[in-house]
């Protein structure tokens, strides 16, 4: 699954789509079910006195479906009921925790991608939205794309943040897919894309920060929703506060061309280094030409040749100019602190 960076332009400026790998990750897991605030078993809580060791136990096993291990066994402690009710969720981490074991060969365990799957969705049909998107992740990437998208819109709709995401992220690439196919027999647009920006807004609102990007860049194509600029800053810029470095880049260039955000040359720069120190390749290289038009040539070299390496061809020849300009023994300090750079933590 593709996705671009910063949506194309038109008029040609450097702005351009990013294209890069799609990579579902899993963030943290809180629940953020409220169920039985709606729900008619809510009459039944309501009238027990506050005795929530009378929870019905679907009502419990749904606010606990995103739970991680600590959080159930936590949990579990409350009464005998709750540890009673709580049961299949904390076998379904077992089954999590040996899936993650065969799909990444840890533990003393080969790779089994099958193996992986079987342990998901035994996790998963003890009602765990955690193995119910890794199983999905994995019906992903082996194309049973249907799977894989009925295992989030299961997990979201218990408000799994991450499911949510994923979700999102799902049908706007099946709503891609599609619109080739619709241009082809020239019929109108499919309602996924609206369906995926709806997803990607709760994930959004829950503070999951890969889906806070993509909402962004919905906002900012028109992708589903009608185009916000100002909208899109807003969330790209919560993302890059929570440590998403393409949204850092795409903030970046906002304040730098004053795009959704008051124009900043002192912020533009801040955020770009932001997202080069953490291994943004594009920033890396718009970092460089910014430190080199600033005069600060060793810096400005030591970030394009980091950019080059990453695949940025463009840096490779504003850096052999400045090289040649540099001593020898500059030429090997500048290389010595590439050779050594380490990206700073992230959550890409």
């Amino acid at each position: 699954m593709k996705q671009s960076t910063w949506p194309g332009r038109s008029d040609g400026s450097r702005f351009k789509s990013l294209p890069v790998k799609h990579q579902f990750h899993q963030s943290e897991f809180k629940s953020t079910s409220k169920f039985w605030s709606t729900s008619s078993s809510s009459r039944q809580i309501r009238s027990s006195d506050g005795d929530f060791s009378k929870l019905p136990f679907d009502i419990l096993t749904k606010i606990a479906a995103s739970f991680t291990l600590p959080d159930l066994q936590a949990a579990s402690l409350a009464c005998k009921s709750w540890s009673e009710g709580l049961r299949p969720l904390r076998e379904a981490m077992l089954f999590l925790k040996w899936g993650k074991r065969f799909k990444h060969g840890r533990g003393g365990v080969r790779p089994n991608l099958n193996k992986a799957l079987e342990s998901f969705l035994k996790g998963a049909a003890r009602g765990s939205t955690l193995a119910m998107v890794d199983a999905g992740l994995l019906y992903w990437e082996i194309g049973d794309k249907d799977k894989a998208i009925a295992l989030y819109e299961k997990a979201a709709k218990l408000g799994d943040r991450s499911g949510q995401c994923n979700l999102g992220l799902a049908y706007l690439q099946v709503a891609s897919h599609v619109l080739v196919m619709i241009i082809i027999v020239c019929a109108a647009e499919p309602s996924k894309r609206k369906e995926a920006v709806k997803w990607l807004f709760q994930a959004s609102k829950s503070g999951h920060v890969r889906a806070q990007y993509q909402f962004a860049l919905c906002l900012h194509q028109g992708s589903g929703v009608n185009c916000n600029l100002q909208e899109a800053a807003r969330w790209y810029l919560k993302a890059a506060e929570g440590g998403y470095v393409r949204a850092m880049y795409n903030v970046a260039l906002c304040y730098s061309v004053g795009e959704g955000l008051a124009k900043s040359h002192r912020l533009a720069r801040k955020w770009m280094k932001r997202a080069a120190d953490r291994g943004h390749s594009k920033a890396q290289f718009e970092h460089g030409l910014g430190l080199f038009s600033e005069g600060e040539q060793l810096k400005a070299v030591v970030y394009l040749e980091l950019a080059t390496r990453a695949g940025e061809t463009a840096a490779a020849h504003v850096k052999n100019v400045i090289l040649q300009q540099l001593s020898a023994t500059s030429r090997d300090r500048v290389m010595n602190l590439a050779d050594n750079w380490r990206a700073l933590p992230s959550s890409r």
